[in-house]
């Protein structure tokens, strides 16, 4: 329904009060420029409620999850911003531990 090209991930905590125009002034302060086809993930202080946010090249779309037991696995580094893959997200989504899928768990020499 919506394409996205690439997934950036703020490290920083977001308020879920925050609404679209918050979130967006959010994503220029962070990374400069909201950009279309990509998605803004931020997280709350407790990594139980993500917010999603995505220019479709029109105009904004806004999307929240919350996880009814435990918590997003959200990265506390001195970075304030990751790019994710698209099977990174899909496990991040989850609450999976995303950092442990991509390239890096690839065997190519025994």
């Amino acid at each position: 329904m919506i394409r996205v090209d690439a997934v950036w991930l703020a490290v920083e905590p977001l308020d879920m009060r925050a609404g679209t125009e918050a979130a967006m002034t959010r994503v220029v302060n962070v990374f400069g420029a909201a950009r279309p086809h990509h998605a803004y993930l931020f997280a709350n202080r407790r990594a139980n409620r993500m917010k999603v946010l995505v220019h479709d090249g029109i105009g904004v779309w806004l999307a929240a999850r919350r996880l009814n037991q435990g918590k997003f696995v959200w990265p506390r580094e001195t970075d304030q911003t990751l790019a994710l893959t698209q099977q990174q997200l899909d496990a991040l989504v989850l609450g999976l531990p995303w950092q442990r899928i991509g390239e890096a768990d690839i065997i190519s020499m025994l």
